[in-house]
């Protein structure tokens, strides 16, 4: 599995391929004032205040048809905050802030009760639907997990909208090595007073035989139109309070089943490599030297003896939906 991981990111010898979205930018409003400075033959100026030599084309004039985007969707629920893919169908990240408090069940909340959904506050050609995943072979999988969201009903059901999930492989990663590694985020509430958790996917680049590196993911749907991405990132940040420095912890797992065996320090990433394969800011605010190594401030393990749930329990109620 470490030769794996070390072909399949990339991370040491060419760097991982970048996969960059630029934030949407609303059309220019158009005023008396604004067609002035655009018309036809017209001379502007730069920032460094020299003359430019007039363009005899309005590229922006597009926009008079609508603004194209992209558009991320954001919505903030009550346990998360999602930023939704719409060419992937997929989350380009999910944000949660979990404490030992937040993640207690509160009476009548159960997981049963959920169902999944689609979500409507995206438009109808640009949403992951339910029959997308119907005998796909994947698992609906959470990027922000039911079980961070527990201190109400509404809470764990807003965890089901597809605008919170991936398709991810079920048995030995969403049902196995996957759950205890969310289980890993939940413990690590007994140390800090606050966690904070970025979760998403990634579409990674892979060595073909040729000897090039490619980007290649199964696409699933009718039509075909949900990427299955090859791996998945979480950053955690363990919080204390009146502490300005932070724990940090960058981590990338593919999207296969992995052994339960494997330690979880095998997957930890550089921040600035996970920066430069999702292509997000992280952290940029924070001084280097508030940043702590996580894993050389508590143990980073998966512990497999906590799951309860045997297996075939489990694998009963996952197969009801999949």
């Amino acid at each position: 599995m470490g030769k794996l991981i070390t072909s399949s990111l990339g991370l040491s010898a060419v760097g991982i391929a970048s996969f960059f979205f630029g934030r949407s930018t609303p059309a220019p409003v158009e005023t008396a004032q604004n067609e002035n400075k655009t018309t036809f033959g017209g001379v502007g100026k730069p920032a460094g205040g020299e003359l430019i030599t007039p363009s005899p084309v309005q590229p922006d004039g597009f926009y008079k048809y609508g603004f194209p985007g992209p558009v991320h969707d954001l919505a903030k629920h009550a346990e998360f905050v999602t930023c939704y893919d719409r060419a992937k169908r997929n989350p380009y990240w999910v944000l949660e802030h979990i404490t030992k408090d937040s993640i207690k069940r509160s009476d009548g909340v159960d997981r049963k009760k959920s169902i999944f959904k689609e979500d409507e506050t995206v438009p109808v050609k640009f949403r992951a639907r339910l029959r997308d995943f119907f005998r796909s072979g994947y698992d609906r999988g959470h990027n922000a997990p039911a079980a961070d969201a527990k201190f109400t009903q509404q809470a764990m059901d807003e965890t089901f909208l597809l605008t919170n999930m991936s398709p991810q492989v079920g048995d030995g990663f969403n049902r196995d090595y996957w759950a205890h590694f969310e289980d890993f985020a939940r413990r690590l509430t007994t140390k800090y007073d606050g966690v904070r958790i970025m979760t998403g996917p990634l579409y990674l680049p892979k060595l073909c035989e040729d000897g090039k590196y490619r980007v290649q993911y199964e696409v699933i749907g009718l039509p075909p139109n949900v990427a299955v991405p090859t791996h998945f990132f979480k950053l955690i940040v363990g919080e204390r309070n009146g502490d300005a420095n932070i724990a940090v912890g960058a981590f990338v797992l593919p999207n296969v089943p992995i052994d339960n065996t494997q330690p979880l320090t095998a997957f930890q990433v550089p921040v600035e490599a996970l920066e430069r394969s999702a292509g997000l800011e992280l952290l940029h605010k924070v001084p280097y030297y508030n940043k702590k190594d996580l894993c050389k401030e508590t143990k980073c393990e998966v512990l497999v003896e906590d799951r309860v749930e045997s297996k075939s329990v489990a694998q009963n109620w996952f197969d009801q939906f999949d």
